[in-house]
């Protein structure tokens, strides 16, 4: 047999590599409001301190772009949508506590942080 790894191999290898993984995020607000400008604020907070370089967030305002959200099966505002890496995850609220946030995404284990 053959020594080299095949494609899906070395794809599911690089996605096992905390450091090397990218997050795709979507977080889906109802306009300005002060709930929605507080989530907003939380999760740039969250990627640029844990996330630095590693991401991509796009901010989706459901009055604007509502078939965004009907696409992502979004029901609450606001409500943050991690796309990748798999599985998709989602996180509904303001994200003022980044705690459980951070240990489903793996980015930190219980009582200390990963990256």
């Amino acid at each position: 047999m053959s020594d080299r790894k095949t494609a899906t191999e070395l794809f599911e290898e690089a996605a096992t590599k905390s450091e090397s993984r990218r997050f795709i995020l979507s977080l889906f607000v109802a306009g300005l409001t002060p709930k929605s400008l507080r989530a907003i604020e939380n999760a740039k907070q969250l990627c640029e301190k844990y996330l630095k370089d590693r991401y991509e967030l796009e901010i989706v305002d459901v009055y604007q772009q509502p078939y965004l959200a009907k696409d992502a099966q979004v029901i609450a505002i606001p409500t943050l949508v991690k796309s990748l890496p798999p599985p998709l995850q989602k996180f509904i609220g303001d994200l003022s506590d980044p705690e459980p946030i951070l240990i489903r995404l793996a980015i930190k284990k219980e009582g200390r942080e990963d990256s």
